[in-house]
C-alpha cells in the first residue's frame, strides 16, 4: 500500500499537488477547537509531532496561532467609527470571504494599520479602478489588513462571531514552534484564491515555494477541523 493511502485528504481537497515537477502531499491535521486558552507550542507537540519526519514542514493556518494570541476579538465588542462604517462600502467581496467589507473588519484595519495608511490606500484603490488595476488597497494597505478575518459562513462557532487578526510576529512565532517541535513551521494565510505564507522559520524552501504547495487551500474553509498541515514529498 502506497504511502498516500494511510492519509485522507479533507473533502473535496486533493492530497497530491505537482510543483515544478514534483508531488507533494499536504495531509491535513486534525485538532481540538484552538482558543486563547491553548499554547500553540503545546499544541503543534500533541497532534503533528508523532506523524513527522525528517524533511517535513508543519505549515499552520494564522488563524489559529492568532487565537492562542488573543487576537481574536467578538464582533459585539469592535465599535465601528463613521469612516469604517463609510470605508467598508466600497470594500469588494470575494468568493473567499468577506475581507474589510463590513464596519467591523475594517475598523480593525483603522487600529492595526493606521487610520492615514488605510485613506491612502483607499485613494490608491480609487486610481487603480480607473486604471483597470485591482488589489492596490491591500498592496498598500499591508499585510496586517490583509490578513484580517471576519465571520463567514461555515465557520466554527464561536469564531463564526469573531474578527480574527493577524498573528503577531508570524516569523519569530514560527522559529520558536520550530524549536519547540524539531521540524520546520510556516504559519500561512490561505483560502480558496491561494496562498499567503506570513512566517517561516526556514530560508529553503523559499515561501514563494510552499504558497504553490498550498495554493489550493487543502486545509478547507469550514468545519474540517484541521487549523494545521504537513507538507512532505510524495
Amino acid at each position: 500500500m502506497s504511502e498516500e493511502m494511510n492519509f485522507t485528504p479533507n473533502p473535496g481537497k486533493n492530497l497530491i499537488r505537482a510543483v515544478d515537477g514534483v508531488d507533494y502531499m499536504r495531509i491535513p491535521v486534525k485538532t481540538h477547537l484552538i482558543t486563547k486558552d491553548d499554547d500553540m507550542a503545546d499544541v503543534v507537540k500533541k497532534y503533528p509531532q508523532d506523524l513527522m519526519r525528517e524533511g517535513d514542514i508543519l505549515f499552520i493556518s494564522e488563524k489559529a496561532v492568532a487565537c492562542t494570541q488573543c487576537r481574536a476579538i467578538p464582533m459585539e465588542d469592535i465599535k465601528p467609527r463613521k469612516l469604517a462604517v463609510t470605508l467598508s462600502r466600497y470594500v469588494t467581496k470575494t468568493p473567499a470571504g468577506i475581507g474589510l467589507g463590513i464596519p467591523e473588519t475594517m475598523e480593525m484595519a483603522l487600529q492595526e494599520c493606521g487610520t492615514l495608511r488605510i485613506l491612502f490606500a483607499a485613494f490608491c484603490s480609487v486610481i487603480g479602478k480607473l486604471l483597470g488595476k485591482k488589489g492596490w488597497f491591500y498592496i498598500v494597505a499591508g499585510p496586517k489588513a490583509r490578513g484580517i478575518d471576519g465571520p463567514t459562513e461555515g465557520t466554527i462557532p464561536p469564531y463564526d462571531h469573531y474578527v480574527v487578526l493577524t498573528p503577531a510576529d508570524p516569523m519569530g512565532t514560527a522559529k520558536s514552534l520550530a524549536k519547540a517541535l524539531g521540524h520546520p513551521v510556516a504559519i500561512v494565510d490561505i483560502n480558496d484564491l491561494g496562498a499567503n505564507i506570513l512566517g517561516f522559520s526556514e530560508k529553503q524552501p523559499s515561501m514563494d515555494q510552499i504558497a504553490k504547495i498550498l495554493g489550493d487551500n487543502p486545509l478547507g474553509q469550514g468545519e474540517e477541523c484541521t487549523p494545521m498541515g504537513i507538507i512532505r514529498r510524495a
